[in-house]
C-alpha cells in the first residue's frame, strides 16, 4: 500500500526526518510513536503531502526553506511530487493533530464538507457509517463544532476524514488530551474502521499505551529517526519501550 524509503526533511538546517523507511501493508493498522519535537506531524505532512504547500507558502513569504528527499511509493507509485489534493483524490486523507474542525459549522455541516470527494452514495453510506461508529455524533449533529467536547471534536474529525473515503487513513496524535476512557473508545473505532471499512491506517502517538494492542506493527522515531521497530506484541514487551511510553 505504502513505502517510505530513505525519506529525509529539513526545515532550513534543521534535520527534522532522517533516512526513515516505513511501510504500510493493505489492510493493517501501523503505529508511529515518539516523545514531542520526534517528527511525527512532519512525517505525516509529508505522507499526505502539505509539506509540499508550507514549502511554497515559506518560499513565497521569504521564510525558512523546506527540502524533502527520498521516495514515497502508494499502491507502486511515486507521490513525491503530488501535492495533498492529488493524494487526497488517490485515497490518501489525513486526519490532523488538534482536530482543526470548522468550530461555526455543525457537526453534519462537518461532516458534509468532508464529502467533497465522495459521491451522494458514497456520501450517504459512509455518513450512515460514522453514525454507527460515533453514535453520540447521531444525537448532536446539529450542535456547532465549537460547542462540542475534546472527545467529541475527535470522534468528528475522524469521521470528516472517513467521508473523504480514503484508502489509506492518517491519524495524527488522535489521543491528545482526551480522558482514557475515550482514548479507548476511539482505538475500538480504529479497529472497527479497519474490519468494516478494509483500509490501512497509520496512526502517530506520543503515549503507546492505549494503541500498542491495536496495531499490527509500530515504529519508535527519536530525533526523527526509527529507532526500533517491531509488532504491536514485541513492542509492548521491549522494556524501552514501555519505560519510554508507558511512564513505567
Amino acid at each position: 500500500m505504502l513505502q517510505v524509503r530513505r525519506l529525509m526533511v529539513f526545515y532550513e538546517n534543521m534535520l527534522a526526518i532522517n533516512n526513515v523507511d516505513l511501510e504500510v501493508p493493505p489492510e493493517r493498522i501501523v503505529g508511529v510513536f515518539g516523545s514531542n519535537s520526534a517528527g511525527k506531524s512532519t512525517l505525516m505532512y509529508t505522507l499526505s503531502g502539505i509539506i509540499l504547500d508550507m514549502r511554497r507558502k515559506e518560499e513565497m513569504a521569504g521564510g525558512e526553506r523546506i527540502t524533502v528527499a527520498g521516495e514515497i511509493l502508494y499502491r507502486g507509485e511515486h507521490i513525491e511530487n503530488l501535492g495533498p489534493s492529488e493524494r487526497a483524490r488517490m485515497g490518501i486523507v489525513l486526519c490532523p493533530e488538534r482536530r482543526r474542525i470548522f468550530p461555526e459549522s455543525s457537526v453534519l455541516e462537518n461532516l458534509k464538507i468532508g464529502a467533497f470527494l465522495a459521491t451522494k452514495e458514497q456520501a450517504r453510506s459512509t455518513l450512515e457509517f460514522v453514525f454507527s461508529l460515533f453514535p453520540k455524533l447521531r444525537e448532536i449533529r446539529r450542535r456547532p463544532g465549537g460547542f462540542l467536547s475534546g472527545g467529541e471534536q475527535q470522534m468528528l474529525a475522524i469521521g470528516r476524514a472517513l467521508m473523504a473515503q480514503p484508502r489509506l487513513l492518517l491519524l495524527d496524535e488522535p489521543l491528545m488530551g482526551l480522558s482514557p476512557l475515550i482514548q479507548f473508545m476511539l482505538m475500538e473505532a480504529v479497529k472497527q474502521i479497519r474490519q468494516e471499512r478494509r483500509i490501512s491506517i497509520l496512526i502517530t502517538e506520543q503515549y503507546a499505551r492505549p494503541v500498542l494492542p491495536v496495531v499490527d506493527e509500530g515504529y519508535v522515531l527519536e530525533h526523527g529517526s526509527v529507532v526500533l521497530r517491531g509488532t504491536g506484541q514485541e513492542l509492548l514487551e521491549n522494556p524501552d519501550v514501555t519505560s519510554a511510553y508507558f511512564g513505567v
